[in-house]
């Protein structure tokens, strides 16, 4: 495994920007998510780090060598796709095995059978090496196409939004794999996804993407906790950060440049109010182990967080404080 560098890298199409001077650096063993939304330039970076596209300016760094010209198959890259990209005629083990029998990577049998044999049980398919890819469930074949990118441990393995195209449950059980195998290895990853559920459950940073441009990046929790614009804080969050306008809540004291109030549900304080009060209860979204209250104010809707146990029902009029809120100016940006 190697650390990954790009430096002020850019790529258009035509005359449409898809990545403009981006700046990343992935390091050795580490485990960084893109997230973003369709179209911000996500899969483009690791079509760059790959060498599938050649970057208009910037360089890109790997393992300390330059690979900016360098092609696909000079580069010690691996790459994870949405869909399974399996040899369908192959049993698991040939599948695995593949990368090691390579022209350019020829390993000797004895040591493809350790290796497969050891990543197999990594990913708990150790019982399946016999089987073909179509004998498998969709889990099952993410599974053998993730293996086949860590075989031969790359500098770095590139994957793009592998998860995406399996159920929920499976999704979630595939994360926690994916974070255990990553970090048993100590492989160095560039992950890319629009899911911040994924990101901030498998990423040792995230690095916010909009447009193109590389927003903000840090671990999960100071991109959550610390957003540098209003598109970063509506990036994590469920339910979403509450965007609020500044004139809504004349006694909060804010400097004067603040528009936006930003407050997650956990950093409001609901309470009951007067009858006078404008803000009223419209809605009461049960969790089991918690509520959220979904809060009308003049034209705008609140989401809070309250305990499973409160008195407050439909139609109550609330005052609501702030204890930890987030403040933006007119563009955007943070206040800080």
């Amino acid at each position: 495994m190697a650390e990954t560098r790009l430096n002020a890298v850019s790529k258009s199409f035509g005359i449409k920007p898809a990545v403009r001077d981006l700046s990343l650096t992935i390091r050795d063993g580490e485990l960084v998510v893109l997230l973003g939304p369709t179209g911000a330039g996500k899969t483009t970076t690791l079509r760059l780090v790959a060498g599938l596209e050649m970057p208009d300016s910037g360089t890109v760094t790997i393992g300390g060598i330059e690979q900016t010209q360098a092609t696909p198959a000079a580069r010690d890259v691996t790459f994870v796709f949405q869909q399974y990209s399996l040899y369908p005629h192959l049993s698991v083990y040939d599948n695995l095995a593949f990368p090691l029998r390579s022209p350019v990577r020829r390993t000797p049998e004895p040591e493809i059978k350790r290796i497969v044999g050891e990543i197999a049980a990594m990913l708990r398919i150790d019982d399946k090496l016999g089987n073909r890819a179509t004998q498998l469930s969709g889990g099952q074949m993410q599974r053998v196409a993730i293996g086949r990118a860590l075989v031969r441990r790359p500098a770095i393995a590139l994957l793009d939004e592998p998860l995406s195209s399996l159920d929920a449950k499976l999704r979630s059980e595939l994360r926690i794999e994916l974070k255990r195998i990553q970090q048993d290895l100590g492989a160095t990853m560039l992950y890319v996804t629009h899911d911040q559920i994924e990101a901030m459950t498998l990423a040792n940073r995230i690095g916010v993407i909009e447009q193109g441009r590389l927003v903000q990046v840090g671990s999960p929790r100071e991109v959550y906790e610390d957003p540098a614009n209003t598109y970063v804080a509506t990036r994590l969050g469920s339910p979403g950060i509450n965007l609020l306008p500044r004139k809504l809540f004349p006694d909060l004291a804010v400097p004067g440049d603040v528009a936006t109030i930003g407050a997650r549900t956990e950093h409001m304080t609901v309470r009951p109010a007067k009858n006078g009060a404008d803000a009223r209860v419209k809605w009461i979204e049960h969790l089991g182990d918690q509520n959220h209250l979904h809060i009308t104010l003049q034209d705008q809707t609140i989401v809070s967080l309250v305990e499973p146990d409160t008195e407050l029902k439909v139609g109550d009029a609330v005052a609501i404080e702030f204890t930890r809120p987030l403040l933006f100016d007119r563009d955007g940006q943070r206040v800080r």
